[in-house]
């Protein structure tokens, strides 16, 4: 396995599925149906802000998305999703997903969704795409590594919480826990200068 800074862009539709794959279930009554979700999201990724774990073929195994002040691997402008939805559509839409935003902090690599492929899950692929998130922060500068994990998803918290991450907050969906089909998000953060260093000698940052 190794793990390349940002994708092709022949691969992009390939990047949204996967993408779709993890997160439909968290935004399908918003963003859906699948198809629109899918081809919505392949015009909005910025290769720029992934991190990619590819077999040794160069098959991509899963990405690691991250946000800095300069970007993130999600850029859906409100003209992007009113092509997609429709004007009205793309208004209704914004403003439900503005209660998952989450403000930047300064000194911080936050982490924009992480994913595997199905078929490569228990291959190791999220803990060398979150080594890999830790030594981009540290290569940026940056004190903190920050994420949001759901309360349907204890498997991924358990996950960050063996790599060194703990819980610092927790915020509620409310009235619209209906929608999104959970009802908490867990923002944990993972402080850089604790983190143990990655056995995997292939990663690149």
């Amino acid at each position: 396995m190794r793990i390349d800074a940002g994708f092709g862009t022949s691969e992009r539709r390939q990047v949204a599925g996967l993408y779709w794959q993890a997160f439909g279930a968290k935004l399908g009554r918003v963003m859906g149906p699948d198809a629109r979700a899918i081809g919505f999201f392949e015009t909005s990724l910025n290769p720029d802000f992934a991190l990619v774990a590819r077999a040794k073929g160069g098959r991509m195994l899963g990405l690691a998305g991250f946000k800095t002040k300069e970007g993130g691997l999600i850029e859906g402008s409100f003209g992007r999703m009113a092509q997609a939805y429709g004007r009205f559509g793309a208004a209704w839409r914004g403003m439900i997903l503005s209660v998952l935003e989450r403000k930047l902090q300064p000194g911080v690599f936050q982490m924009d969704g992480i994913f595997v492929d199905q078929a490569a899950r228990g291959m190791g692929v999220g803990s060398a795409l979150l080594q890999a998130v830790v030594a981009g922060a540290s290569k940026r500068g940056l004190h903190k590594v920050q994420l949001d994990v759901i309360d349907t998803n204890p498997r991924a918290r358990a996950l960050y919480q063996r790599v060194g991450f703990r819980a610092v907050n927790t915020e509620y969906t409310g009235v619209f826990a209906r929608v999104f089909g959970f009802e908490s998000a867990t923002r944990m953060e993972l402080d850089v200068s604790m983190a143990r260093p990655g056995k995997n000698p292939h990663l690149p940052l």
